[in-house]
């Protein structure tokens, strides 16, 4: 799978290491930048990613910044991203399962090598469980319909 990716410069040291760890994997990652640890804006990166998701050119992308936050708020602005901030085992998998997630956030200050591959391992071998979930995903689809 072609896989985009972005981080600030928080996160440029760790997005380096996942994208050793896609291609480990199987998978192709596509780097939109930050391209060195110089200061950035992170919305500026996190925009690139999301638009590809959100327009359907790629079924799921990975944003990084030091606490995830950042890029996961500026990527839930577009209606068809559903972002998750990943930071452990559960969230990795529930964010799958129940939210259907196809940006994944990871605080890249926070997280080890180890840490890294675990977690992106199990979001990307994770399905979406769907039935009531699926129920509560059209929830917030409608909201972003509606505002």
């Amino acid at each position: 799978m072609i896989i985009p990716i972005a981080s600030d410069h928080a996160g440029f040291e760790a997005k380096e290491k996942v994208k050793k760890i896609l291609e480990e994997l199987g998978h192709m990652p596509v780097d939109f930048g930050t391209h060195s640890d110089d200061s950035v804006d992170y919305p500026d990166f996190a925009v690139q990613v999301a638009e590809k998701v959100d327009d359907g050119e790629h079924n799921k992308g990975i944003l990084i910044c030091g606490t995830g936050q950042g890029m996961c708020m500026t990527a839930n602005k577009y209606k068809n991203v559903r972002a998750a901030l990943v930071y452990d085992d559960d969230s990795a998998r529930l964010s799958r399962e129940h939210n259907n997630a196809n940006i994944m956030c990871l605080p890249g200050r926070q997280l080890d090598d180890n840490q890294l591959k675990k977690f992106i391992a199990t979001w990307l071998d994770t399905s979406f469980d769907g039935g009531r979930h699926e129920r509560r995903v059209n929830k917030i689809h409608d909201l972003t319909d509606k505002n």
